[in-house]
């Protein structure tokens, strides 16, 4: 992936989409910033056959308008159905093609970001964004990666750091979705002149390794923290 491809963009109503709260495991010994929120997740859907007629559509498309069935439509699995509407001030984002969903701030917009296949951020304040990258993967689930702490701590302090930054690992979570687990974590990289703090939710699905990661300056986490869990707990992975 050499940056994000332009998708069709489709809003849908999510029900099942199991959204837990971010807590301390009971071998962790770092203690979580702050308690976090349980979120119900759900999309608003429209689109029968609309969805995916561009072939080569060059920009995403927010459709937010009317309710349809994409399931009926066979654009999403039986499973990929919902229910309840997606949380207020959030819209979602569907990429049925490369099998993954989440919520996003519905005042952000979308961006390039190099090597992640697709992203949004604040229309102001840039380090507040979130974006999702996939790796092609022979394993099946994140269990296959190794003990959970032992491959959080490996990614936050030697794939995400960079030289100049210092790690800081808060809390890290295991949930399963519709028979999918998931990692979700808290971290803080900083520096001597600022810090980034994030959420990061990865999983495996579909021959790929997914990472969703959403964060701020950390000045500005305490107030945006809660809105960010709730993009972090909504990453679904789709089946293709």
């Amino acid at each position: 992936m050499l940056g994000p491809k332009h998708k069709t963009m489709a809003a849908a109503t999510l029900s099942g989409l199991c959204v837990s709260t971010l807590h301390k495991q009971p071998n962790s010994t770092v203690p979580p910033r702050s308690a976090a929120i349980a979120a119900s997740c759900s999309v608003r859907e429209s689109l029968k056959e609309r969805a995916f007629n561009e072939k080569d559509c060059c920009t995403r498309r927010s459709i937010l308008t009317g309710i349809g069935t994409l399931t009926a439509a066979g654009l999403y699995p039986a499973s990929f159905a919902f229910a309840e509407e997606v949380p207020d001030k959030y819209q979602a984002f569907i990429d049925a093609r490369d099998g993954y969903s989440y919520y996003y701030p519905s005042d952000w917009r979308d961006f390039d970001f190099r090597g992640h296949d697709s992203a949004f951020k604040d229309r102001i304040l840039s380090l507040q964004n979130v974006r999702l990258s996939f790796i092609p993967t022979e394993k099946k689930d994140i269990h296959e990666l190794g003990e959970m702490e032992e491959v959080i701590s490996n990614l936050v302090k030697n794939v995400y750091a960079a030289p100049n930054q210092t790690p800081i690992i808060y809390a890290m979570q295991e949930k399963n979705i519709d028979g999918k687990n998931y990692w979700t974590f808290e971290y803080e990289l900083a520096t001597p002149r600022y810090s980034r703090v994030a959420f990061a939710t990865i999983s495996i699905g579909n021959g790929r390794q997914y990472t969703l990661i959403v964060g701020a300056n950390e000045r500005r986490w305490s107030r945006v923290r809660d809105k960010l869990k709730v993009v972090a707990d909504s990453f679904k992975v789709l089946d293709i």
